[in-house]
């Protein structure tokens, strides 16, 4: 009976169908693989590349820079060399590529740091507790591009790990 079975299954028909079907498995994963790597690659080194080349300006006074810096470097992201402080003179920001704007010091001179950019893949994240800005500030910062505001230091530091992956580095 076990023989009967044996020689069934040894018929030529089901290992053409066994290979065939092995082979479109293989080729299938192999596919995935390589879809996987391409797609997965250009992220990991634009993300690579910008926490290399980034610069941070942070927009506060002295007490809020040294919280906002502190949480920067806590969390491995940037290098201390690598986090500015900008206290009064906004003109000064030829190499900072990423702005980080305490809402409480410099929310009156938002649109100064606006200005100041350099191009659109600048993004500005905006510290600011909830329900501080008003609404019209609001629907004006959200008809720009990369700009976020931001509640929570959790958040901020994602939304500046988005920032990075999102705005490239040329």
């Amino acid at each position: 009976m076990l023989e009967t079975i044996t020689n069934f299954y040894n018929h030529p028909i089901f290992i053409i169908v066994g290979w065939i079907t092995l082979t479109l498995t293989f080729v299938g994963i192999v596919y995935k693989i390589i879809c996987w790597f391409f797609s997965i690659t250009p992220i990991v080194f634009r993300l690579g590349n910008s926490l290399a080349k980034r610069r941070v300006a942070i927009f506060a006074n002295q007490a809020n820079f040294d919280n906002l810096k502190l949480t920067l470097i806590k969390s491995n992201i940037f290098k201390p060399k690598r986090i500015s402080h900008i206290n009064n003179d906004i003109g000064m920001l030829n190499w900072e590529t990423i702005f980080l704007v305490d809402w409480e010091t410099f929310g009156h001179r938002i649109e100064e740091i606006f200005s100041a950019r350099t191009n659109h893949q600048t993004p500005v994240i905006i510290v600011a507790k909830p329900r501080i800005i008003d609404d019209a500030i609001v629907a004006d910062i959200a008809n720009r591009e990369n700009v976020v505001v931001v509640n929570f230091k959790g958040r901020l530091l994602n939304d500046i790990l988005s920032s990075l992956i999102t705005t490239s580095y040329e």
